[in-house]
């Protein structure tokens, strides 16, 4: 029996007999032991979807039930899969009864509707449990890796550093993109299963030393581990979220993958009050990041390797592919790509990282208040993002999707760093969903770029530009905020880079949508 079940009564002028025959010749049900009349709810290529249909006698001819539902297994996010077929089944219902009363009237039945909302393409339950489980990753890989973001201020008040003490830390522990590098490169060469596992267990371990360390370089020398963990297992999940996507439905398989990082992004802001309780309240949430590790048995029994690595005849030379970004086929993609990482870091980093910093410091906020704010105008509006940039990176295309949502973004995040009052609330809302839109169309064109003996490694190679441009904002920032009369304006003035993006770098970028990978990106092994 379905796990959702959506119910419709409807009447028709015809006895059951005719509306059961109809249903049967014009609407291809079929009769099952109980009475009933089985379909496919949604289509035919969505699996475990399931309509029943009977009809009985009434005054005015006949009663006709319509029940849809689904069986479709979804590991960690079943509950979401479940609140969408509960939504959209109703619609369905309707639109077979439409159809019902045409074939049973005799007139020309209207073709089926495509009541997908915002999912783009059908996904077989292997591929949906293969998504959910990469999901389940990104968010405890994100949530650890986030939490220095979200609590550099609280510890570098703990330990009595400064505003360019916290700063430095933060490039500092981009260091760690070193080890993201050879990670990706790795996962070309062993699998994405294999290093996905990794990564989660080293976040763990280095924030447990976080949670415990005596002084600021202990800390800031964990947190350069879990962020390199952090990247490392975030790049080649991505990309196999992207190998493992319908065709056409990669940018929405990312933005589901974008969805889950919000998840565990919201669940360190929400842990943000706890820095309030004390001078050390700010370990608990480093302390519960490296609990998580209970959940990784779990994930690792779901986690498969991905199908075109699989498939793919793995080539003798680690070498090779490390270099394969740069070659003559690849290499105007890649450095456009890096480009676009560059500014677009410069500007992001500093514009999210500082930002406690800046509302603490600016704005006299506390970080229960912090949390309020970033909780409301990154909670809901970045869930709209998400789900809208994916459908609309399918159906218009990822430039446009990335031009647009990096001039709004760009615009009302420096807006909320020259603001006050309202626009603090205001600006972050609209910046979010923006960004959304910008993050899906880079995430996937990224992954979409190059083939799969080198996909990994390239986009470990492309982190770099982009952790290069954040380190440029981070250091920056800091140093000219006397100049231009503060941190915040000082984060804004930094906004250009991102502009430069949109205007003059993604519109040489090749456009993916609707076109297989292996038409994109053909593996030359």
């Amino acid at each position: 029996m379905p796990h959702v079940r959506r119910r419709l009564l409807v009447q028709i002028d015809a006895p059951p007999e005719a509306v059961h025959a109809a249903a049967v010749s014009a609407l291809g049900v079929a009769t099952d032991d109980d009475g009933w009349f089985v379909g496919q709810l949604f289509d035919h290529d969505s699996p475990g979807s399931t309509l029943r249909l009977r009809a009985e006698p009434a005054a005015d001819g006949s009663a006709v039930w319509l029940e849809g539902g689904s069986s479709i297994e979804v590991p960690y996010f079943g509950w979401l899969v479940r609140f969408v077929v509960w939504v959209v089944a109703r619609r369905v219902l309707k639109d077979w009864a439409v159809r019902l009363r045409a074939a049973v009237a005799g007139d020309p039945v209207p073709p089926a509707r495509h009541h997908r909302t915002l999912i783009p393409a059908s996904f077989t339950a292997d591929e949906a449990m293969r998504i959910a489980v990469l999901a389940a990753v990104g968010a405890v890989a994100y949530f650890g890796g986030s939490l220095f973001t979200q609590m550099g201020d609280p510890v570098a008040r703990s330990f009595h550093e400064s505003d360019s003490a916290l700063s430095f830390a933060f490039t500092l522990a981009r260091i760690g993109v070193v080890m993201t590098l050879v990670a990706a490169a790795l996962a070309d060469r062993y699998g994405r299963r294999r290093l996905i596992i990794i990564g989660l267990v080293g976040i763990c371990v280095a924030n447990a030393i976080a949670a415990a360390a005596p002084s600021w370089e202990v800390f800031t020398g964990a947190q350069v581990l879990a962020r390199g963990f952090s990247n490392g297992t975030l790049v080649i999940t991505a990309i196999a979220v992207i190998e493992d996507a319908p065709e056409r439905a990669r940018a929405f398989a990312i933005s589901l993958l974008g969805l889950a990082l919000g998840i565990g992004f919201g669940c360190a802001v929400a842990l943000l009050p706890v820095a309030d309780l004390g001078a050390d309240g700010w370990r608990v949430p480093f302390a519960l990041s490296a609990l998580s590790i209970v959940l990784i048995a779990s994930i690792a029994r779901g986690l498969r390797e991905t199908r075109r690595f699989t498939q793919l005849v793995v080539r003798p030379s680690l070498r090779a592919r490390l270099l394969e970004p740069f070659d003559r086929r690849y290499g105007g993609r890649f450095l456009l790509l890096g480009l676009i990482a560059f500014f677009i870091n410069a500007f992001s980093a500093p514009s999210s990282q500082l930002t406690n910093r800046y509302l603490t410091g600016t704005h006299d906020f506390s970080n229960s208040q912090v949390a309020l704010l970033r909780g409301v105008t990154t909670g809901a509006p970045g869930i709209v993002g998400v789900l809208m940039a994916g459908r609309i990176a399918e159906s218009r295309g990822r430039r446009p999707v990335i031009i647009v949502g990096l001039l709004v973004a760009t615009v009302f995040q420096a807006a909320f760093f020259l603001g006050s009052g309202a626009l603090l609330w205001i600006a972050p809302m609209v910046s979010v969903v923006a960004s959304a839109f910008a993050g899906i169309g880079v995430g996937t064109t990224s992954g979409e770029l190059f083939p799969t003996e080198s996909r990994s490694s390239s986009n470990g190679f492309l982190l770099i530009a982009g952790i290069a441009g954040a380190a440029v904002g981070l250091l920056l920032a800091p140093e000219i905020k006397t100049t231009m009369g503060g941190l915040g304006p000082a984060i804004a003035v930094l906004g250009v880079a991102p502009l430069i993006a949109a205007f003059f770098l993604v519109p040489r970028l090749p456009e993916t949508r609707a076109r297989n990978l292996d038409e994109i990106s053909p593996s030359e092994v």
